[in-house]
């Protein structure tokens, strides 16, 4: 696989109407739930990174105000500054953070997406939904060559994760399991909900994204 197979998924993505309520959630904000005074996204956000990645990366879903907006995943919100923010510690951002599209963000050896490519109300997704881009899931992990580390964020990303490799597995912040050529990691997902309440503080989500590094690398 090639970047060539991760553009043709970027347009399949691009184009997807399989769940009417994130689609028309993502569309009203984009529309009439503004925060920024500038143009929302406010369709399905593909994955993002390097196409000869060694360690992928998957969240819940784009924030309404987050990757709903700016387009791309961990970009213009609070989590993304944890997620561009641990990988510029480790040298693999050459950001501090992602702000908008077009900035110039570029990562060496990672990419990252979302179990849901489209923005859930209240950050909520339904089964259905995970369901439905799974497919998209499946497809981005395929299409990355080199990888070795899925580190997922949270339970339904591990969730659905586990699912598409299948592994029969419960969630836990620190979960290393081999599947095959790839090893699945967990974490709490380093949004403010965990993030401000000391659930997962910066030291712990540093040492569990060098610890993920290490193993996609060889080190």
């Amino acid at each position: 696989m090639s970047s060539g197979k991760l553009w043709e998924l970027r347009e399949e993505v691009l184009s997807c109407n399989l769940c009417p309520r994130l689609r028309a959630y993502s569309s009203w904000v984009a529309k009439e739930g503004k925060r920024f005074k500038e143009e929302y996204w406010g369709k399905p956000v593909p994955g993002f990174g390097d196409a000869e990645a060694k360690l992928a990366i998957v969240g819940l879903a784009p924030a309404a105000h987050g990757g709903n907006r700016t387009g791309r995943p961990f970009t213009g919100d609070e989590t993304g500054r944890w997620v561009i923010g641990g990988l510029y510690q480790l040298g693999l951002s050459n950001l501090k953070e992602g702000k908008f599209r077009g900035d110039g963000l570029a990562l060496r050896g990672v990419f990252l997406t979302n179990t849901v490519l489209c923005a859930p109300p209240q950050n909520r997704v339904r089964r259905e939904e995970v369901a439905n881009c799974s497919r998209y899931l499946r497809e981005t992990l395929r299409s990355l060559p080199k990888l070795r580390v899925v580190l997922t964020l949270g339970s339904v990303a591990f969730n659905a994760v586990a699912e598409v490799l299948g592994i029969d597995s419960k969630f836990a912040h620190g979960t290393l399991i081999h599947a095959g050529e790839l090893i699945l990691m967990s974490s709490y997902h380093p949004s403010p909900l965990n993030t401000r309440t000391g659930r997962l503080s910066w030291n712990q989500w540093i040492e569990i994204l060098r610890h993920a590094w290490k193993l996609a690398s060889g080190g």
